[in-house]
């Protein structure tokens, strides 16, 4: 991918001038003056772009020669290269924060982009056409204006705290009356539905309870916010619902710069994770309609530095039925080498067994004291044997990547069943596995659903090789816009909104200490 801020377009002596003509700005310069103005509707920092500063120039033209028109020419083309860079590459490069998206992009032709910026009919829609061309970005967009205009509401997320841990519907609550408006303005709460409507009756009594429409449009906030949505009004819930909604405005924003990262247009039909969502989405098509595409829940790395999934990309090649779990040396010397010293059993309890060499046929080696000993000294690898106990369950997808990650089922099948699910050591488990290998196989008709459930269950390890690669996003996004109107909102688990929120403040930074802002 393609970050570098190009040079501004210069105008060669004799050339036409851009954005005037006779002394005047061109309707096209004014109106991308505005679209500066405008740069949060498009979740970017209109502070970056310099509207102001080059509208009150123009303010001050009284007489203004040809050379205030060039210098006017060569600023507004440079920032106007800033801001189309921005819109189509992203504002940050995700190596920065430590990402490894290696998305293989067009360079932008900024001279020929400006040029037609430049004589555009309309430069609004010009500028959308430089934005990343997926349903699911135009939705988030649409839900940033929405979100925005919420965090403008006064008092909107203000509720009256309440005694003990929890209430439950039909509980008694003294801010039902702002709980109701907001699920309302957020769209939990259907127009129309008054979960009030018999205070008359009781005297008012409803007016201060969990009533049932108000309890299920709890259950919908929940849904959208990756809780259990229970209906109860705990303490996490309470959290969500009063947290700020300039913060959500703020999530909305960061993974609109993350969608800038993937590419203009897909290959071929992708696979993607998304891991605060703890989803897996499997396209049909290169298009990113809900109707096609296949998705299922995951399992990803726990929050801890050295056991969180990594955001990156890689083509998934090949498919093992009943494979070996290979244990990485880190785990093997943590947690099985001391397991055996407490336990001789230990290696035979969990399937496990001592080899020596690389490949598919490695020496097995004795459970001895000093073949332990060798192991801790990363000498002898441990595997686990293939089965239905076994960690990788009964099939692994893989696409080869450094960080030795990949997509495979597993036993521990209950832990679907939380709302919350980073549980492994950075690999990712699916939930349907069957499914998956499915899809993956969709191009090799004798791989049939009743095959690959034999070749699972069976008594031999079984590697196939796809006859088309599948390109593999590993992503990151805490908002995601969906097609039927609702907004969903996940936990920073790993941190990384954070580190984006200070990358691009050293951005700003940097360009303030260059001379770039508040001018150019």
């Amino acid at each position: 991918m393609v970050f570098a801020q190009p040079a501004g377009a210069q105008a060669p002596a004799g050339r036409p001038l851009l954005w005037s003509a006779r002394g005047q700005p061109t309707q096209e310069a004014t109106a991308l003056l505005e679209a500066f103005g405008k740069a949060a509707e498009r979740g970017l920092d209109p502070v970056e772009y310099p509207a102001a500063q080059l509208a009150r120039r123009l303010a001050e033209t009284h007489g203004a020669d040809a050379d205030f028109w060039a210098g006017f020419d060569d600023d507004l083309s440079r920032a106007a290269t800033r801001f189309v860079t921005d819109l189509h590459f992203g504002r940050i490069d995700p190596a920065t924060v430590g990402h490894n998206l290696t998305v293989q992009r067009a360079k932008l032709d900024v001279p020929s982009t400006l040029a037609r910026l430049a004589a555009a009919p309309d430069v609004s829609v010009f500028l959308d056409s430089l934005e990343p061309p997926f349903e699911h970005f135009t939705l988030l967009k649409r839900e940033l204006a929405r979100y925005r205009a919420l965090a403008g509401v006064p008092h909107l997320t203000d509720l009256p705290a309440f005694k003990g841990k929890s209430l439950k519907p039909g509980n008694a609550y003294a801010g039902a009356v702002q709980l109701q408006a907001l699920l309302s303005a957020v769209g939990d709460l259907p127009a129309g539905v008054q979960p009030t409507a018999d205070a008359a009756a009781d005297g008012g009594a409803a007016l201060r309870t969990l009533t049932p429409a108000l309890v299920e449009a709890l259950e919908s906030f929940q849904q959208r916010h990756g809780e259990k949505p229970d209906g109860v009004l705990g303490a996490d819930t309470f959290k969500e619902l009063t947290r700020p909604l300039s913060s959500r405005v703020r999530q909305i924003e960061l993974t609109m710069e993350r969608w800038r990262w993937l590419p203009a247009e897909f290959i071929g039909a992708p696979i993607i994770v998304n891991i605060p969502e703890f989803r897996l989405f499997a396209f049909d098509s290169t298009t990113d309609s809900e109707a096609h595409i296949r998705q299922m829940d995951v399992i990803v790395g726990k929050a801890f530095e050295a056991t969180q999934t990594p955001v990156f990309t890689a083509d998934m090649t090949y498919l093992i039925f009943r494979p070996y779990w290979e244990v990485p040396p880190s785990i093997a010397k943590k947690e099985i080498v001391p397991g055996v010293r407490r336990d001789p059993d230990y290696l035979d309890k969990h399937q496990m067994e001592l080899v020596r060499g690389e490949g598919e046929s490695p020496t097995i080696m004795p459970n001895t004291r000093a073949n332990i000993d060798l192991l801790a000294r990363g000498v002898l690898r441990v595997r686990q044997k293939p089965g239905p106990d076994n960690s990788l369950g009964l099939v692994k997808f893989m696409f080869p990547n450094r960080y030795n990650v990949y997509l495979h089922s597993t036993p521990a099948r209950a832990l679907f069943g939380e709302s919350r699910r980073d549980f492994s050591h950075g690999c990712i488990r699916v939930s349907d596995p069957v499914g998956l290998a499915e899809y993956v196989l969709r191009d090799s008709p004798d791989w049939t659903r009743e095959k690959i459930e034999d070749a699972m269950n069976g008594t031999s390890t079984v590697t196939v090789t796809l006859k088309n690669h599948i390109r593999v996003y590993i992503v990151y996004g805490t908002a995601l816009a969906t097609e039927d109107g609702k907004m969903r909102f996940f936990d920073d688990i790993y941190g990384h909104d954070q580190r984006l929120e200070a990358a691009l403040a050293a951005r700003r930074l940097e360009m303030t200490r260059g001379g770039q802002l508040p001018g150019l």
